[in-house]
């Protein structure tokens, strides 16, 4: 009896923590692991959004496919740095449907080293496809010049390990922004799942 309360206070004690952590998504790519963390009182709707993919399983079938640097973009007068990931272009890949934009205004989450965002063409349209600035990129945040529109991209979370891997994409051979070849995502998953499972299953 007292070994069942022992374990049961324990998983007591880890639900709880758990509760009041932001959610960890460990990506691991062909070039390492990198550890995001993720603002989910900040950006709730982007949060989601984003662990749909890593739950379902999607993720796994990504990869990294673009990098920009201060060279590669000849053509643009306000110049960024990041690496581009998700699921891909093609008309094939069944997406979630697109979410609203949750902007830096709103959220207070600026577009600094290591933060990760919605890749977007219009405001509202994001869905798969995200990014990880490489370096402070102020540009991108509500009212940068980056794109006319200046509502500026969702930011909701920050590397926190693996930047290392991150400067490792960036620096891989590409053509045109585009990485030849890309970068596969080998599995995504949030931290600490395995272990509240684990603790269900004891037999105490």
């Amino acid at each position: 009896m007292r070994k069942s309360i022992f374990f049961f206070a324990l998983l007591t004690i880890h639900l709880f923590a758990c509760q009041e952590q932001n959610p960890v998504v460990s990506i691991e790519t062909e070039l390492g692991t990198l550890q995001v963390e993720l603002y989910e009182k900040e950006a709730p709707i982007t949060v989601a959004n984003f662990l749909k993919y890593v739950k379902s399983g999607k993720l796994n079938t990504g990869e990294f496919y673009r990098v920009v640097t201060m060279e590669n973009q000849p053509n643009n007068d306000i110049k960024i740095e990041v690496i581009q990931g998700g699921l891909g272009w093609s008309d094939d890949i069944v997406r979630y449907d697109s979410i609203p934009i949750e902007t830096t205004e709103m959220t207070g989450i600026k577009h600094l080293d290591g933060v990760i965002s919605m890749a977007r063409s219009t405001p509202g349209s994001a869905s798969s496809e995200f990014f990880i600035c490489v370096g402070d990129q102020p540009e991108l945040d509500f009212g940068g010049l980056r794109n006319l529109d200046g509502y500026g991209f969702a930011a909701f979370g920050k590397v926190v390990s693996g930047m290392d891997v991150v400067l490792r994409i960036q620096n891989s051979p590409s053509e045109q922004q585009f990485l030849q070849p890309t970068i596969k995502i080998n599995t995504a998953a949030i931290l600490g799942q395995q272990f509240t499972a684990y603790l269900f299953l004891l037999d105490v």
